[in-house]
């Protein structure tokens, strides 16, 4: 289990103006801003929960996943994950989490991707056979049997993601830290890694902290999500929630023949081509029925799309009423 109180973390930031006068005076006295990447943070996350933690950039995410894989020391609060004190007993700690980071890579640059398997089962000490059993379950799942004998650099980013979370995943952790785990690859990659992710959570019961801005990763993966901005944890609450509250906005596209037909008050244009129309409408205000009956009896309708808010909209509102 993760236990987080109060945790918060500030930073010195040098400035400066530009020019070679502006820098020779910053060898001498340099300019510093505190900036505070957490202000008393606090959630729990239980074992084997799949966990969105989102928010817009810089606002205390990947502080907040170091802190919690030990890397950095918070100013104040405590931190207990399966008992531990994650940056006080560092080397217990990292035996049971595994990160991904998707800007940043574990693997050796210029040697075969199984040359750095290998060394992970030196770093974790892990087991011949757990390490065998392992490594042919994730070369199995994530199709890396042809990959694993080539060069870091000679691989796409899409194989190269898939071999980072494997790397990640040789020693069995009990919690899986993703940060943009998906970023760059294709849709068929995309897929295949959240279906492997979901298949992980499902048979092994690994916690699985997911920080992304592809919203469609949260929406496949997870149910809760937290919501960080300027450092503060702003809404914890499951995603259905959040859909169900935004649920009274409708979008109606129609394509049609004929001269473009009168608009109601109630049906907002959010785009307008010759022969197509997207509208946007409060079913409580003027119901979807309504909306295309008034419609039908100016043009003749050909096509007709009706959808909800989408997870990135949702996701876009928040912000905007966090003023984030």
């Amino acid at each position: 289990m993760i236990q987080v109180e109060h945790l918060s973390k500030s930073f010195q930031v040098s400035k400066r103006k530009g020019g070679f006068k502006n820098a020779a005076k910053a060898l001498i006295r340099r300019d510093n801003d505190q900036h505070c990447a957490l202000q008393d943070v606090s959630f729990s996350i239980a074992d084997g929960e799949m966990v969105g933690y989102i928010g817009p950039n810089g606002a205390g995410k990947s502080t907040t996943i170091k802190i919690l894989c030990g890397i950095l020391t918070p100013d104040s609060g405590t931190c207990l994950i399966n008992g531990r004190i994650p940056w006080q007993d560092r080397i217990r700690h990292v035996k049971d989490i595994g990160v991904v980071f998707g800007q940043r890579s574990q693997l050796w640059w210029d040697v075969p991707v199984i040359d750095s398997f290998e060394l992970v089962r030196d770093i974790y000490q892990i087991p011949t056979a757990l390490y065998k059993h392992n490594l042919d379950e994730l070369v199995t799942l994530l199709d890396l049997k042809e990959i694993i004998k080539t060069p870091t650099r000679s691989l796409s980013l899409g194989q190269r993601m898939r071999c980072e979370i494997a790397a990640s995943l040789l020693h069995d952790p009990k919690i899986l830290f993703l940060d943009e785990p998906t970023i760059g690859l294709d849709a068929v990659s995309k897929i295949a890694v959240r279906q492997f992710i979901k298949k992980l959570n499902q048979e092994k019961r690994t916690t699985v902290i997911l920080t992304t801005h592809d919203m469609q990763d949260i929406e496949a993966l997870t149910q809760r999500i937290l919501l960080i901005g300027k450092g503060q944890i702003l809404l914890d609450g499951s995603l259905s929630d959040l859909k169900q509250r935004f649920s009274h906005q409708k979008t109606l596209t129609i394509t049609y023949n004929g001269n473009a037909p009168r608009l109601l008050p109630q049906l907002q244009p959010e785009s307008t081509e010759k022969g197509r129309l997207v509208l946007r409408l409060d079913p409580v205000q003027l119901s979807v029925a309504e909306a295309i009956a008034y419609l039908s009896g100016q043009v003749e309708i050909t096509d007709l799309a009706v959808s909800g808010i989408s997870t990135d909209e949702i996701v876009a509102k928040m912000y905007q009423e966090y003023r984030i």
